[in-house]
């Protein structure tokens, strides 16, 4: 393959509320909550910003990481399950706020929770292809949780975007190899006009998240002939902060391997985001030579696999970056559980 990562952003809404904030409202223990769940609070959407302000600001941060010009991108896919127009694509809005003309490809993706990586398989089959030089995938959520259900206290805000391109001095990790495992599992769904989505909690662990991040990642190791062991990193779907910990350690990774990429404790579940943010703080950190494995998960259900070796090239292009834990500390501001309301478009003046 010739596609490889060429610059990436990240953005997290600032606003913050804990899981105590939410557990008292509903006359539970906080910390039951967050021994099961794994997470000690999430990020929340301020009243201004949506599934399209996030991915703008994320797209404008892996711009300027890649240093290239917008208007050289030839595709933008923005995935999501919180897009703001049921019939308006968020990928033209990306496009507007970065200025990259009208000679390229736009679509928004919808498949739960691994939007984004399926958007990162397309820019790859386009640029291998020869069809453009640059593309741009992006998963973006403000996801949804129904109020007292066990999804509000990990449902929360944040994206993640990628340039790829095939120039081999602009780019700072390639991608060795992609696959996908795919199933018609009803473990989770919102049906068109509902506010919240259900899920099937018989399904949600089994054979749901677990049998596809599995299969994925096996195949993966079959397909190039890597094992657990040939990864520095790993980065997997985090529903919550427990899942992953579990599918890693089925997998037979250590602690160590996934620590850098697993945000779920202290941000949330970012549903699209949520691979393509752990990806992004594992890059942060890694060197050269070293490999990273992702294995995103969207309910419905599916997973892509993904081997990445870090390049050479990641190092002077750090100069240009906004890590993603300043991102995640900077400005945080805790809110209670009425402005969370408020923020989530939950209460409102009539």
């Amino acid at each position: 393959m010739t596609a490889g990562i060429v610059g990436y952003g990240v953005h997290i809404p600032i606003y913050r509320i804990r899981v105590e904030d939410i557990a008292r409202v509903w006359n539970e223990d906080a910390e039951s909550i967050k021994k099961g769940l794994g997470i000690k609070e999430k990020s929340v959407p301020g009243r201004d910003e949506d599934a399209a302000t996030i991915a703008v600001e994320a797209a404008r941060r892996a711009v300027r990481h890649a240093g290239i010009d917008a208007h050289s991108i030839g595709a933008i896919y923005v995935g999501s399950e919180s897009h703001p127009y049921a019939v308006k694509p968020t990928a033209t809005i990306v496009s507007a706020a970065l200025e990259a003309g009208n000679r390229l490809m736009a679509a928004d993706l919808e498949f739960a929770c691994k939007a984004g990586t399926a958007g990162l398989q397309m820019v790859m089959g386009l640029i291998d292809s020869g069809m453009i030089k640059y593309g741009m995938s992006i998963g973006s959520d403000t996801s949804q949780g129904r109020p007292g259900d066990a999804l509000e206290y990990t449902a929360s805000a944040g994206g993640g975007a990628f340039i790829l391109g095939r120039e081999k001095n602009e780019i700072i990790a390639d991608i060795i190899k992609t696959v996908s495992f795919t199933s018609d599992t009803p473990d989770f769904w919102r049906r068109e006009g509902a506010g919240f989505p259900s899920h099937g909690g018989r399904f949600t662990g089994e054979p749901g998240y677990f049998r596809h991040i599995v299969h994925a990642t096996k195949m993966l190791f079959e397909e190039t002939g890597f094992k657990n062991s040939d990864f520095d990193y790993a980065v997997f779907h985090q529903p919550n902060g427990k899942f992953p910990i579990g599918v890693a350690a089925q997998l037979g990774f250590t602690d160590a391997q996934i620590k850098n990429g697993l945000l779920t404790p202290i941000i949330g579940n970012t549903y699209s985001g949520a691979s393509m943010i752990g990806l992004a703080a594992t890059l942060d950190v890694a060197r050269p030579g070293q490999k990273i494995l992702v294995t995103s998960f969207g309910s419905g259900a599916g997973s892509d696999s993904f081997a990445i070796e870090v390049t050479d090239n990641i190092e002077s292009k750090r100069k240009n970056l906004e890590k993603v834990m300043d991102i995640v500390n900077k400005d945080r501001t805790y809110i209670d559980y009425s402005v969370y309301l408020k923020n989530r478009n939950s209460i409102r003046k009539t």
